[in-house]
């Protein structure tokens, strides 16, 4: 009884002193268990060789990484991408992925990985890919959401506006300035918003109708929760997409909806800034997630049906916590990461 005591004694005292560690704790440990005992395995009611995968934005970066997986599992997939070229390579490389055991399978072995050319914020050629995914297939299991596009400055850079010594020079931005910024905040809506918006009304009501387990797969950002300098215009459109695809998870239960948030990930995703930008922080290439793990970790989560994915896990729960338990804390590691400094 007296051992008993001491323990829950100290518990109460350690409690106490670390009230936030403990809070913190306590979330990944249920976050765990909760892992352990979710539902069913999407796999288990939807064969991987009989899944039908769309990934939007595959000709690079995790997009691309999430067709090798899928193509490596035996699934059908459909790699869409704007840049012709590299859409076949990687149609050409998921083809020799497919296991021996998958090849065949398909009533049209021709249409097992099927590259298609295509903008995913042009209404008409998001339409046009859903009619030839009801041909060739029949209908649709999984889609990824993978595109998308970066903005690397802040804001009123954009706009042709400096601050030095705490002061603005120019004194105000000209109409041409505020023009830019608009030009460059319209960009960044089309890639992160509006592009996601046309896939969701386009293919919810096919996937819906036609998947025995339907899924969606958003690829977000961790800068979609966590603000950061330079990064306005894009985290506020990542944002915008991430709140858009929660409500639609609300709208369509029967989807399983999935949002995965890593930070930096190797590659060249940032020559995408719509703002013409320069890369602040440590080079990507040699301190960002590997593509390949983030798109076993998608994959996984998409399978386990979990919702919010942060990757790395601690990294990223830790920061999403802590702005709202110690923001400015946060903002000093973000103005750090992004070698950002207020003038």
């Amino acid at each position: 009884m007296d051992t008993v005591t001491g323990i829950l004694e100290l518990a109460k005292a350690t409690m106490e002193r670390h009230p936030v560690t403990i809070s913190i704790a306590v979330i990944f440990g249920l976050q765990h268990i909760l892992r352990r005992v979710r539902k069913t395995r999407r796999s288990r009611i939807l064969l991987r060789t009989r899944e039908r995968v769309l990934v939007i934005g595959a000709s690079s970066g995790i997009g691309r990484a999430i067709a090798h997986e899928y193509a490596a599992k035996g699934s059908r997939v459909c790699v869409v991408g704007r840049r012709e070229q590299q859409l076949q390579q990687v149609a050409d490389e998921c083809a020799s992925m497919v296991p021996v055991y998958a090849a065949g399978s398909a009533p049209d072995e021709a249409s097992r990985i099927l590259p298609i050319k295509a903008d995913f914020c042009n209404v008409d050629d998001m339409v046009a890919l859903r009619e030839q995914l009801e041909k060739e297939w029949g209908g649709l299991d999984t889609l990824v959401i993978s595109a998308g596009v970066s903005a690397l400055r802040p804001l009123l850079e954009v706009a042709g506006v400096e601050r030095r010594d705490g002061a603005f020079y120019p004194l105000h931005a000209g109409s041409e300035g505020v023009r830019c910024a608009v030009s460059a905040g319209t960009a960044a809506m089309q890639g992160n918003y509006v592009g996601p918006l046309i896939c969701a009304v386009t293919f919810i009501p096919l996937l819906s109708s036609t998947s025995p387990a339907p899924s969606i797969l958003l690829i977000s950002s961790l800068a979609a929760v966590v603000p950061a300098p330079t990064r306005s215009l894009y985290a506020s459109t990542k944002g915008a997409s991430l709140l858009l695809y929660q409500s639609l998870a609300i709208e369509h239960p029967s989807i399983a909806f999935t949002y995965v948030l890593p930070s930096t990930v190797e590659g060249d995703f940032r020559a995408s800034a719509v703002d013409g930008g320069p890369v602040r922080e440590a080079d990507p290439s040699k301190h960002g997630l590997k593509r390949d793990a983030v798109a076993k970790r998608c994959l996984e989560a998409v399978d386990q049906r979990e919702k919010a994915v942060f990757i790395p896990t601690f990294t990223g729960r830790v920061g999403h916590l802590g702005y709202w338990l110690f923001p400015s804390i946060i903002e000093r590691i973000a103005a750090r990461k992004y070698n950002y400094t207020a003038q």
